[in-house]
């Protein structure tokens, strides 16, 4: 089972560890958690990092926008994922789904219409990830980026 936990001192140093565990591949398709953190900093009114644990170990970063312009207003109020992470030695054991999981339930919770995330397309991944778990292609880009919803 996983969970979210706030990022602290016990676990700060393996949150940014973490991205040094991904392969080139799919470096070019995440930020460093470290720039994640610093933007998490800089818009504290909207963002909402957290890490992704396993028992006691960090095995991955998602930050959602809580608030944000990139969604139409027909499918307000939504949340956009942000980053999603999960360390190259727990990918493939399903933690991606569950952490993706927890943000829906949390998105429910909260009275959300949508979620919405965006993703490039160099390479399949992750936008097949997205697409098995239910979420959209919009067909709209930005920035080199397809962006996907996912509508409750």
């Amino acid at each position: 089972m996983i969970k979210f936990a706030k990022l602290s001192e016990k676990n700060f140093a393996s949150c940014i560890d973490l991205y040094d565990t991904l392969d080139e591949v799919q470096k070019k398709h995440v930020a460093p958690n470290v720039l994640s953190l610093a933007q998490a900093y800089v818009y504290q009114d909207r963002a909402w990092p957290r890490v992704i644990m396993k028992n006691k170990n960090v095995i991955g970063f998602l930050m959602l926008e809580l608030e944000t312009e990139q969604i139409p207003e027909y499918n307000q109020p939504g949340h956009y994922l942000w980053r999603l992470m999960i360390g190259k030695p727990y990918q493939g054991k399903g933690y991606g789904r569950k952490a993706l999981q927890l943000v829906v339930e949390k998105c429910k919770k909260e009275g959300m219409k949508s979620l919405y995330v965006s993703c490039n397309m160099d390479t399949k991944m992750p936008y097949h990830f997205y697409i098995k778990n239910g979420f959209k292609d919009t067909g709209w880009e930005q920035d080199g980026e397809r962006y996907l919803k996912l509508l409750f």
